[in-house]
């Protein structure tokens, strides 16, 4: 199989505008320090235009800026592709490039599967080794789960989806088409939900049946060991097109707009709503029963405790980090800023 693209077939799918020969094969993709003259590289940060125009990279994407720039100063002989937005044009290219290094190992059911009567599995899906599905679910055309996956029942996984090892989907939950979940993802696990029963005498904490499901939308991508737990009593949804890094948790009722994306280690306390194309950094979280408008973003390690109703704010709720000895000083200044507070009361009122 070739794994080459050639540049005409390139500028019959994507939006750029090519400076070069059309017929051009490019033979794979390199970072600008180490392509050669068969490769495609990409300019998006414009402290490495220097580095392109040294570049022996046969191929390049680029904005319309850096494109005058790049070809002004360099003496290469090489193909331009000029994008509004270069990096996207080449993550479009890289899955093309993807395609092509793919086995073809759809179509097949391997003997150590467990499939329970009931399941409909589409004849073009893949079904690794030591796989699970329950009766009922249904596995849409061309879904590949890797070994050890559990489908459980009644699940619904959409054409196209890639599910990796270790990964759990409990019983009635959905994915949509063209989702990527890595390995060590659940799905639908029990919300945290226990109602305290307590006296002076002692008491317990009573589990709340957790009988919603979990509806994940199209082309959605989930990281590693991530977990979306199930509704209390209705569903818990993740909308089209989200991006989850490792280690995402998203509490049971929690319901996410189109587009979100969340960086690792951050969280969603239950019944909390995102709106669309929200952008959460790492480590960052949501107290729950919370709407947070459209086009949030929230800075990495940030506690939001309020709803958000305006779009499009931007939150930060961490200090700049600084050398120890720096801090001590800025935290002892902060611990005495009330007493402080006290004594120009005091030379205000005379």
């Amino acid at each position: 199989m070739s794994n080459s693209l050639n540049l005409s077939k390139l500028t019959g799918q994507f939006d750029f505008v090519l400076h070069g020969d059309k017929d051009f094969v490019i033979e794979g993709l390199s970072p600008l320090s180490v392509a050669n003259d068969k490769q495609l590289s990409f300019l998006v940060n414009p402290l490495y235009r220097t580095q392109a125009v040294t570049s022996a990279a046969g191929a390049l994407i680029l904005s319309e800026a850096d494109y005058q720039f790049v070809s002004g100063e360099s003496t290469q002989s090489r193909n331009y592709l000029v994008a509004k937005n270069p990096y996207a044009l080449f993550a479009r290219v890289a899955q093309e490039f993807e395609k092509l290094t793919k086995l073809d190992e759809i179509g097949s059911i391997h003997p150590t599967a467990v499939i329970e009567p009931g399941a409909v599995i589409a004849s073009s899906a893949k079904i690794g080794p030591f796989c699970t599905v329950k009766s009922g679910a249904q596995i849409g055309e061309k879904v590949i789960l890797e070994g050890h996956v559990h489908i459980g029942k009644n699940v619904k996984v959409g054409s196209f989806s890639k599910i990796f090892p270790m990964t759990v989907i409990y019983d009635e939950c959905q994915i949509g088409q063209r989702c990527i979940l890595h390995g060590g993802v659940v799905i639908g696990s029990d919300g945290f939900g226990f109602a305290p029963d307590f006296s002076s005498t002692g008491g317990e904490w009573v589990k709340i049946p957790q009988t919603g499901r979990v509806i994940v939308g199209n082309d959605v991508e989930m990281g590693a060991s991530t977990t979306v737990d199930r509704g209390a009593m209705a569903d818990t949804v993740i909308g089209n097109g989200c991006k989850f890094d490792n280690q995402v948790q998203i509490g049971h009722n929690v319901k996410l707009g189109d587009h979100c994306v969340m960086a690792g280690c951050s969280g969603v306390a239950g019944s909390t709503e995102l709106g669309n194309l929200c952008i959460v950094g790492g480590y960052s979280n949501f107290s729950g029963h919370l709407q947070i408008a459209d086009r949030t973003t929230v800075s990495g390690g940030t506690s939001i405790t309020k709803s958000v109703t305006t779009p499009g704010l931007h939150f930060t709720g961490v200090f700049p980090f600084t050398q120890h000895a720096q801090w001590e000083k800025n935290a002892a200044i902060l611990r005495g800023l009330d007493k402080l507070r006290q004594q120009v009361r005091k030379l205000i009122k005379g």
